[in-house]
């Protein structure tokens, strides 16, 4: 035989073949029973739109206090929002009404609690603005929102617009 080599071991004859030519298939690997599985019926995906400003606003904010969220409205469309908002607890509450944009400070620092009130938008009697502040920590009646989001209500509000707070 072409390319067999004979091996002596303890006494008997082993023979070992070695082809000379490499090997051109591929064995097909031994086909194992699947398990049964049931297979589940597709669950529909739906998304759910975000809530709808809950104010009769067209350009301005409107704010709710049930759902702590916050709206920017320009000519009947939402341009940002909802956005998570925080407020004041029940003793220094936010107060609910309707108001308009009064003035605005980017950098305002408050003369009563001496705390930085970025992006402020003040829109009610005693200082009560639209600014950054921590969404976990009551304000002083203010309405708390992201850095992000405070600076958007900055540049998309203006003196003279509405501000609803349900």
């Amino acid at each position: 035989m072409r390319g067999t080599r004979v091996v002596p071991l303890l006494g008997l004859m082993l023979v070992t073949v070695s082809c000379a030519a490499p090997r051109t298939t591929t064995p097909s690997p031994i086909a194992e029973p699947l398990p049964l599985t049931r297979t589940a019926t597709p669950t529909p995906t739906t998304t759910t739109p975000p809530p709808a400003p809950p104010c009769a606003v067209t350009t301005g904010a409107c704010v709710s206090l049930a759902q702590r969220l916050a709206w920017l409205l320009r000519e009947g469309k939402v341009v940002r929002g909802p956005v998570p908002a925080g407020f004041g607890p029940p003793e220094q509450a936010t107060p609910a009404g309707s108001f308009h944009v009064v003035w605005k400070d980017r950098e305002h620092r408050s003369s009563v609690y001496g705390t930085d009130m970025p992006n402020s938008v003040f829109f009610a009697a005693g200082g009560i603005a639209f600014h950054a502040g921590p969404l976990d920590a009551p304000s002083h009646g203010c309405v708390h929102l992201t850095d992000a989001d405070s600076a958007a209500f900055f540049d998309g509000l203006s003196v003279g617009d509405a501000v609803e707070v349900r």
